[in-house]
């Protein structure tokens, strides 16, 4: 994970046991796809109703290059409002789950796509006033590319996340990018995962 993930509490005891299980679920989904940007999960209890018991809300929010947000919501439902807090957890992150995996298929080219519009690595590294940075590939690896190895000029519409085809050549101190072009995607903001 690029950042280390966010994880708050509101209106909840924060306890070792629930840190501990949250983040034994992010570990999971990190080592599902190690390129997730951020990652937060919020658990609270909503303000107190007529009902009695303790209902709890978990939301998940990931951000996967080049410009992928996937959010998972789970809350108990009005039969369900003794749920236990681990229950819940659960129940959002096996969603969440559900949702990485079918976006990591579809990055490794595992679902049918139109060639156009695929992408092979995102700008995991960029320095612009040098004038080069470096991509990470679907499959994990680290290659660099200059400025000019960019199409159409679009070395300056580059940033951390950009999603990008390129062409592999070997360089004098390692794999390099030959050719980098952008990808442009549209509606790549993922729905809700919903119970």
């Amino acid at each position: 994970m690029r950042v280390p993930p966010e994880i708050s509490f509101r209106n909840v005891d924060k306890t070792e046991f629930i840190e501990n299980l949250i983040r034994k679920k992010i570990s999971r989904l990190d080592r599902l796809c190690d390129y997730i940007t951020s990652c937060r999960v919020a658990v609270e209890s909503p303000q107190q109703h007529q009902q009695s018991g303790q209902p709890f809300r978990v939301r998940i929010n990931l951000k996967v290059p080049p410009g992928h947000e996937l959010v998972a919501t789970r809350e108990p439902s009005e039969g369900d409002i003794h749920s236990e807090l681990p229950a819940i957890l659960r129940d959002a992150f096996d969603a969440i789950e559900r949702q990485l995996n079918k976006l990591v298929e579809q990055q490794r080219g595992e679902t049918k796509k139109h060639p156009e519009q695929e992408i092979n690595a995102f700008v995991s590294t960029i320095f612009k006033d040098e004038d080069y940075g470096f991509l990470k590939t679907l499959e994990g690896r680290d290659i660099y590319f200059h400025r000019n190895s960019v199409v159409q000029d679009d070395f300056d519409r580059l940033v951390e996340g950009t999603g990008v085809r390129y062409v592999e050549e070997q360089g004098e101190e390692g794999p390099q990018a030959s050719t980098v072009q952008i990808v442009d995607k549209s509606g790549t903001k993922a729905n809700t995962d919903s119970p």
